[in-house]
Formats: C-alpha cells, sequence, structure tokens
C-alpha cells in the first residue's frame, strides 16, 4: 500500500518521463536495470512509436474559463494526444469529447496511441452542461524521437532455467490498472530476493503491447529458459483471483495457478486463454509459447 501510495501521483501521468520516474521509485527497492530502446525502432512488424510528453491540456469556454482541464485531473486529455491550440464551436467541439452516459460523474480512461489525434475525456454530467458557444482548445504535449523505456530486475538461481513475471506500467490514474500490479510484482520481487532460489527469477515493467514486444524481441536467443510466468494485472480490487490459462493451457503455470485459484480464498476462477488483454497476447503468440 504504501508503495502504491509513491507510485499513484506519478501515475497521473504515464508519459515517457513518467515511466522513468516510476521506475525510479521501484529501483529503490529492487535491483532494475533499465532498458531504452530508441523511437523508430522495428520490434518484429511493430515499430517503436515516438515519446509523448505533456505540459498542459484545456478546455476553454465561451467565457475563459477551463472548462475541461488537465491539471485538474490527468484522465481529461486522451493519452498520446497530439499538440493543437484552435477555437472550435460547441457542435464540432462534440466530436472530440468522450464521455459515460451510464455514468454520468466518471471520468473514462481513453488513449490514441497508433492513431494521430487528440481529444477530452468528461463526466457525461458536465458535458451535458457545456453552454453554447466558441470554446478554445490547447493541448500542449509533445511527439519527439525518444526511447520506450523498461526495467528488469533479474534474481539469479542455482540454475539459468527462469521464471517469468510481466506487468505494464502505462496506464496513469488507474489504482487497479496497474498501480496494483507494479506494487504487488515489486513486494514479490523483495521476497523472493530473500529466499534461496532454484530458478532465477525475472521481473519485467513496460509499456503494455510495445513493451513485451520489444523484450520478446531483445531476448530470443534466450527464450528457451524461460519455463513458466506470468501476467500480473488488475490486482487491487475486492474480487477474488483471477488465472487466465496460457494458450497452450497444459503448462506448468497452468497447473500452479489453478492449483492457487482452487485453494483461494474470495472466490476466484480460471478462465480460457484469449487474444484480448495485455502482455499474455504478446507471450503467448505463436512462436514464443
Amino acid at each position: 500500500h504504501a508503495l502504491a501510495a509513491r507510485l499513484y501521483p506519478i501515475c497521473r501521468s504515464i508519459t515517457g518521463e513518467g515511466v522513468r520516474r516510476s521506475l525510479a521509485i521501484l529501483g529503490e527497492r529492487i535491483p532494475l536495470q533499465l532498458r531504452e530502446v530508441p523511437s523508430g525502432t522495428a520490434v518484429f512488424d511493430w515499430e517503436v512509436p515516438l515519446e509523448w510528453n505533456v505540459e498542459d491540456a484545456a478546455v476553454y469556454g465561451p467565457h475563459g474559463e477551463r472548462m475541461v482541464d488537465f491539471q485538474r485531473h490527468n484522465l481529461h486529455l486522451v493519452s498520446y494526444s497530439e499538440p493543437v491550440e484552435r477555437t472550435l464551436a460547441r457542435g464540432d467541439l462534440e466530436a472530440k469529447l468522450h464521455s459515460l452516459p451510464e455514468h454520468p460523474q466518471w471520468i473514462p480512461y481513453r488513449t490514441s496511441y497508433y492513431r494521430r489525434d487528440w481529444g477530452f475525456c468528461l463526466p457525461h454530467a458536465v458535458r451535458e452542461s457545456l453552454p453554447d458557444g466558441d470554446y478554445r482548445v490547447e493541448v500542449r504535449t509533445t511527439l519527439a524521437p525518444g526511447s520506450l523505456t523498461y526495467g528488469e530486475c533479474v534474481l539469479p538461481g542455482r540454475t539459468r532455467d527462469e521464471v517469468l513475471f510481466f506487468t505494464h506500467v502505462c496506464h496513469p490514474s488507474l489504482a487497479n490498472d496497474n498501480t496494483s500490479g507494479m506494487a504487488v510484482a515489486t513486494a514479490l520481487a523483495e521476497w523472493i530476493a530473500g529466499e534461496p532460489r532454484r530458478y532465477t527469477y525475472r521481473f519485467v515493467f513496460a509499456p503494455g503491447t510495445i513493451g513485451s514486444l520489444c523484450w520478446l524481441h531483445a531476448n530470443q536467443a534466450d527464450l528457451h529458459r524461460v519455463k513458466a510466468g506470468l501476467v500480473l494485472g488488475l490486482l487491487g480490487d475486492a474480487g477474488g483471483l483471477t488465472y487466465k490459462a496460457s494458450r497452450d493451457e497444459n503448462t506448468w503455470t497452468d497447473a500452479v495457478g489453478r492449483y492457487v485459484v482452487e485453494q483461494g480464498v474470495g472466490g476466484g476462477r480460471t478462465v480460457p486463454f484469449s487474444p484480448y488483454g495485455y502482455d499474455e497476447r504478446q507471450l503467448c503468440s505463436p512462436g514464443f509459447n
């Protein structure tokens, strides 16, 4: 809980710099080596994108007031929004707004990582109350050559066979998804570091999808050493554990995962593999498994 509380203010804005600051905090607790993958690097049939950072963003109302304000809550800005400065009529602005009518007080989380765009998220009740008139939009962001940053903690064992733990670090202001995964993975690494180890344990903290692709691309020659692994996410809510099976559904990890969920408290469950989700999509892809 203490670690999650330290991470949360930084995770308010998981930009390139925000990832580095978060990993620096984890590095105070566990031996963490940072890896930088430059923008434009080809990783299989993907490419590392430009680095995104935010200075400020707001929608100003007809009387000049900040109606939608990134400084008030960073979820107001669609993640990876490109820079923009323009004036729009209320009707034209509508296409760039995101809200949840079924939850009128919630701010949704939206991204535009792989399509150049911009937008704002706001409670539906606020959206409905916006008056007619002209609105000035300012998004002061940068999309520039930089790098994708991820961290690795390797705890050597008696053998070079590995157990792999993966968790994503790219969701701002979402305590369950995935400040909880970062905190739990760090605490788990701290505990394992003090225990005798047959296997080598590797913990990877990376942006989702593109981060695991970068890791797989860099470690192709050594993937045969990975004998078991888990992706850690959504660990902060009150529900029981959910174990999602691997694509093969017949690995060491599957046997242990099912056993732990069946023995656990709080009504745990096992679900089959699907390509929708987190980094299990990449780690369980054909050719890696």
